[in-house]
């Protein structure tokens, strides 16, 4: 199994401007990688808390930053607002969000979310959830699956993929990673195979998004976070894939964007002012370094906010990432 290792590390705790008297919520925590490093820039009056949907990661994280006495709490991110609100937390400093799959989430076969190793359809986060592949690759409809293969994997060959899925499952179901990755081998033209990476990829990309309802938890816990963080707090973000970043550029550039101000006026009137400013123009990416040393770190992109103003927020929730 390959050892979990935090992306842009550095870069993020650097983004956050830790005030060690500060609380700072680690909402993807995973094994702690990044947490720890926070933890270490706190005094006794600072408070790290941690949110991971898989007990598998609460588990190791709570070993590894046992001596900092966390708050470590088993929920999805979107339940930010609710869960720190039962535990009467309230001014966050810092918000850091890491998107993706971990490398034991991806390592561990029997979690179903690796094209590379055989195991049972499943692709839960959240282990207590119902929702699992094997329902979605079984029991959804064609016109269904041609929809999440497109708009979650950016798959070309969305409608020739789902047709195979539907003819074969019609035959037997569809019980592992493999027979799945043979179905997907076999709709999709031999041209089209040999380049690119592996065939399944945004496949499997697209099932675990919509077995988790990813895209539409980041852009709740976002909003979320906009609404808790402090004044001078940030929001630091790092993404994975194309439509995480083109969702967190959306929602970044709907908070810092000022409203339009009638010409003639000598300054801008309060109300206008975005409740946030911009501090990543162009994102931040991996060195050539840390990629050679992580190969998972390749796509990984970080973006920050800081907000300046309280805020309204709607909480309307739309897709942004359309």
């Amino acid at each position: 199994m390959e050892k979990h290792k935090s992306v842009l590390i550095d870069e993020a705790i650097s983004g956050l401007n830790i005030n060690p008297s500060g609380i700072y919520v680690d909402c993807t925590l995973g094994r702690a990688g990044h947490a720890l490093k926070i933890a270490n820039q706190l005094n006794r009056d600072g408070r790290l808390i941690g949110f991971d949907q898989d007990i598998e990661a609460i588990n190791e994280s709570s070993s590894i930053l046992k001596s900092f006495q966390p708050l470590l709490i088993h929920a999805n991110f979107r339940q930010l607002k609710n869960e720190l609100n039962h535990h009467e937390i309230k001014n966050i400093d810092g918000f850091l969000f890491d998107f993706g799959v971990s490398s034991p989430q991806l390592d561990e076969g029997e979690r179903g979310f690796s094209y590379q190793q055989d195991a049972k359809l499943d692709m839960r986060m959240n282990q207590s959830s119902h929702l699992t592949a094997y329902e979605i690759v079984n029991e959804w409809p064609y016109e269904k699956l041609v929809n999440i293969f497109f708009t979650y994997g950016e798959e070309k060959f969305s409608k020739q993929i789902a047709r195979h899925i539907e003819r074969n499952r019609q035959i037997k179901k569809i019980e592992t990673t493999f027979e799945l990755v043979e179905i997907i081998k076999d709709a999709i033209p031999a041209p089209a195979r040999r380049k690119g990476g592996h065939p399944a990829k945004r496949t499997f990309q697209a099932i675990r998004i919509a077995v988790n309802d990813e895209l539409n938890a980041i852009n709740e816990a976002l909003h979320q976070a906009a609404e808790l963080c402090t004044i001078g707090g940030r929001i630091v973000v790092i993404t994975f894939h194309s439509l995480e970043d083109r969702l967190c550029k959306a929602v970044f550039n709907k908070w810092t964007r000022e409203k339009p101000t009638p010409r003639g006026l000598p300054i801008i009137p309060e109300e206008n002012l975005a409740p946030f400013k911009l501090l990543t123009k162009k994102p931040v990416v991996p060195s050539d370094e840390e990629i050679k040393a992580n190969r998972r770190a390749r796509s990984s992109k970080l973006r920050i906010v800081e907000k300046v103003k309280e805020w309204d927020i709607q909480f309307t929730y739309k897709k942004e990432w359309n």
